[in-house]
């Protein structure tokens, strides 16, 4: 069973920038789709970004050109670089694994954007 933990959250200004880190353990890291996922109060999670087994990635409109995903498969870790922060980029955020039928969800960590 795979296994997926966040780090990295927290509070930061409008403008500011912070990077999330998922660390993934109990399986072959590099075989599985990895995304990122955000759930606001009172919203449906919804899709941030994400990353193949290769480098092809895809983003919500609303992080296009602000929102940076990329996987390091030595370190068996998925990041996202999320720069120019917006006041409702707050939400928690959660880190997914896609492998054929296999799906997990990592416990979630909370940023923030407030001044």
């Amino acid at each position: 069973q795979e296994q997926l933990v966040e780090s990295g959250g927290g509070l930061v200004q409008p403008g500011g920038s912070l990077r999330l880190s998922c660390e993934f353990s109990g399986s072959i890291f590099s075989i599985y789709i990895m995304s990122w996922y955000r759930q606001a109060p009172g919203k449906q999670r919804e899709m941030v970004a994400s990353i193949g087994s290769g480098t092809n990635t895809n983003y919500a409109d609303s992080v296009k050109g602000r929102f940076t995903i990329s996987r390091d498969n030595a370190k068996n870790t998925v990041y996202l670089q999320m720069n120019n922060l917006k006041p409702e980029d707050t939400a928690v955020y959660y880190c997914n694994c896609l492998g054929g039928t296999s799906s997990s969800w990592g416990q979630g960590t909370q940023v923030t954007v407030s001044s």
